[in-house]
């Protein structure tokens, strides 16, 4: 890639292909809210959802209001929710906006109150979605809870331009079979505050419980929306493609590519990296690459981790630095300096996925995306693939 070190690829076909396959998957009364918070787990929030909204996603979510605005600077007019917490202050930017936010706590409500007579603008609706804990036990109202939360939003809407624009919940382990019991517990219990909803005369808009695994493995949960994450890059949530979907139907959307900068040759026996921490087995050739765990290339890839140089693995040589690691191409004669490196994609026949760097570094894959570095370039491609 012209003028650039290290660059990421998102490919657009893929990016479609995977927000096709859930929204024929979650049927044509269901709306499919693609999840892009987080940079869109890595892969660069402004490009990612400019290409979903040409893909026709139905609508979007993000984590924080700041996420939301930089979507409608991007020309972004689909419906967008704010999944974590809003600070009261910006209320009124959501509410001049169209964007939704998350009311998940009675500090919420409070705030609530507090702007509406205050904040928030004349004659423009503040779109919210109320969270209810179902048993995740992180955020949303608790049953204990509903009675007051039931009246509040009474009082809320009589006194003008709050909506209710949705319901929803959040299931702790949808993929995994293991708690099959406790997330029928939870589906089952957030039915029934939904079912309950209009005895307190309040009609949510919208109503959703389930993302990727949730969408996949209980397709009894999907009410009128489910939320898509991961799965739209393209890797399956933990245990998930054992529900009964082959690993081939999704397609991993980003590639992560450098450069080899200089190749040098060093003896058996000489050793490699801060705190001399490999030691040459053999006569070797090894290429230096321009990424570190600044990048996001995790300190824990040391001496695990392969990439990929004219179509065959190379290892990680010594410890990943900052802005710098080695790897081992002695079986590559033909690597050059400015041959590129491929972390996380295809090179040939090889390929690299984010699931077996994760693997490596003993973490997950969302963790593994969402680290990259969000100042890497992200470069929209079309693989044709779509």
């Amino acid at each position: 890639m012209d003028g650039l070190r290290t660059w990421i690829e998102i490919d657009t076909d893929a990016l479609k292909h995977n927000y096709r396959f859930f929204k024929k998957h979650a049927g044509g009364h269901c709306r499919v809210m693609a999840v892009v918070k987080s940079n869109a787990y890595g892969h660069g929030l402004m490009e990612t959802a400019e290409a979903l909204q040409d893909a026709g996603a139905d609508c979007f979510a993000v984590d924080s209001i700041v996420e939301a605005l930089a979507l409608r600077d991007v020309g972004i007019v689909s419906d967008i929710l704010v999944l974590g917490h809003t600070l009261k202050d910006r209320f009124a930017d959501a509410a001049s906006n169209g964007i939704a936010i998350t009311i998940a706590g009675m500090a919420d409500l409070k705030n609530l109150r507090e702007t509406q007579l205050t904040l928030l603008p004349k004659l423009i609706p503040l779109y919210i979605h109320i969270k209810i804990d179902t048993g995740m036990h992180r955020q949303g109202f608790s049953l204990s809870e509903l009675p007051q939360v039931f009246e509040a939003l009474t009082v809320l809407r009589d006194n003008g331009d709050i909506l209710l624009d949705g319901l929803y919940t959040h299931l702790a382990a949808a993929g995994d079979p293991k708690f099959s019991k406790e997330t029928r517990a939870q589906i089952a219990l957030f039915s029934d505050i939904a079912d309950g909803m209009p005895e307190n005369k309040l009609w949510p808009e919208h109503i959703h419980a389930v993302a990727t695994a949730g969408a996949l493995a209980h397709p009894e949960a999907h009410f009128d929306m489910v939320r898509i994450g991961i799965g739209l890059y393209g890797y399956w949530p933990s245990r998930t493609p054992a529900v009964a979907f082959p690993n081939s139907v999704l397609k991993p959307v980003l590639s992560w590519k450098t450069i080899v900068t200089d190749i040098k040759n060093f003896p058996k026996d000489e050793r490699i990296g801060y705190g001399f921490s490999e030691k040459l087995t053999r006569n070797s050739r090894v290429a230096l690459l321009p990424v570190g765990y600044w990048h996001g290339y995790r300190g824990a890839l040391s001496r695990k981790a392969h990439v990929l140089i004219r179509g065959k693995r190379a290892k990680v040589l010594g410890r990943v630095s900052m802005d710098m690691m080695n790897v081992d191409v002695a079986d590559i004669p033909e690597a050059q300096p400015e041959d590129i490196a491929t972390l996380i994609g295809t090179d040939g026949s090889e390929f690299v996925s984010a699931h077996e760097l994760a693997h490596c570094a003993r973490t997950s894959v969302y963790e593994m995306l969402t680290c990259i570095n969000p100042l890497i370039k992200r470069v929209l491609v079309s693989n044709g693939q779509s």
